[in-house]
């Protein structure tokens, strides 16, 4: 993590100013907000190290444990006893960008078969200790140490991109596969080539037709699909969890389970985890046709594609319902982060 990374461009706004915020379950942003709250409180460091807690977001945390908040009325007066809403400037100048991501539930095996014949790989040994670390196509050609085999690179390569799954086996067995650290090279967003070079046009990229055109392009060693996925060079390891409550959302970078639709990945060098973001745009959140969006998010997550002040990645559950609706997010929106009173620039 960049200790150095420049400061974002903040403007001091009323809560007034935040259309829908009256109209907002608050109750749940709260709810979102009390996950993170209870590890700030913990001061036990745990997942993806981000920036750390201000005194004051630690005061927020702790005095959120010691409310009763009981609806949405005293949900929204905490927010606003606590924090200061500041719209968030893009680095371009612009609107910030809103992509979306999901857990994948993908039929797996614990071993190599004609079905499945691609590799999830556990952690290696070594990892940290050799910087830079190998890059992905070597990885992949070595193939050590697999903790379950899926059907594809393509659906590998995705679960990467999402930073967990869930596997469920010939004999009926879920199992989770937990984020367990990454190569340290940096990530390169296929999809964007695929825009960029007129393979795809950008008003029609989603994850359906990411996945249609790797397959397409073949994924065997040295066809078209694979090598693109390979100039991807970050590689994300992975551990598997054989007893957890699937009711929970998997855990995030800030060490606590995700939120569907309340969760958001920030980037990590600018903002510490459990910072609430109240964000604004028009997307196919409901339904493949876009609606406006407005809702308290908290960022409980990260990514090495999430880089900047006013971008982030919503969480929008398990499945492959919601695979489709995070598959078609690559949005403008408008962001404002609440900070602690006392942390005002």
């Amino acid at each position: 993590m960049s200790a150095a990374a420049p400061a974002p461009r903040l403007d001091r706004i009323d809560f007034a100013g935040l259309a829908g915020l009256s109209d907002c379950d608050a109750l749940d942003a709260f709810r979102c907000f009390a996950v993170s709250a209870r590890a700030i409180a913990a001061a036990r460091p745990e997942g993806r190290a981000a920036r750390p807690p201000s005194a004051a977001l630690t005061a927020a945390a702790r005095a959120a444990l010691a409310a009763t908040v009981d609806g949405g009325a005293a949900a929204r007066a905490f927010f606003e006893a606590w924090f200061r809403p500041h719209r968030v400037a893009a680095e371009s100048g612009g609107a910030g960008f809103l992509t979306g991501y999901y857990e994948p539930l993908v039929p797996a095996s614990p071993v190599e078969t004609e079905t499945f014949r691609w590799p999830l790989l556990a952690r290696p040994a070594d990892l940290g200790r050799r910087v830079p670390y190998s890059d992905r196509e070597r990885i992949e050609r070595e193939r050590r140490d697999p903790i379950a085999w899926v059907v594809d690179a393509v659906e590998a390569f995705l679960i990467q991109v999402q930073g967990s799954a869930q596997f469920v086996f010939p004999d009926g067995r879920v199992a989770r596969a937990a984020y367990d650290g990454r190569n340290g090279l940096p990530y390169t967003s296929v999809g964007r080539i695929l825009i960029e070079t007129g393979a795809i046009a950008e008003r029609d990229m989603s994850l359906a037709a990411l996945k249609a055109w790797l397959r397409e392009a073949g994924v065997g060693e040295g066809q078209a699909g694979l090598r693109l996925m390979r100039r991807n060079r970050s590689f994300v390891f992975f551990r598997l969890v054989a007893d957890f409550d699937p009711s929970l959302g998997p855990v995030a970078g800030a060490g606590v389970p995700l939120t569907p639709l309340r969760s958001i990945a920030v980037d990590r060098a600018l903002w510490s985890y459990g910072l609430p973001f109240w964000i604004e745009a028009e997307i196919p959140w409901r339904s493949a046709t876009p609606t406006a969006f407005r809702r308290l998010t908290i960022a409980q997550d990260t990514g090495s594609a999430i880089v900047g002040p006013a971008r982030a990645d919503l969480f929008f559950g398990g499945g492959d319902a919601a695979g489709a609706r995070a598959g078609a997010i690559r949005h403008s929106g408008d962001f404002t982060v609440f900070l602690p009173a006392g942390d005002e620039p």
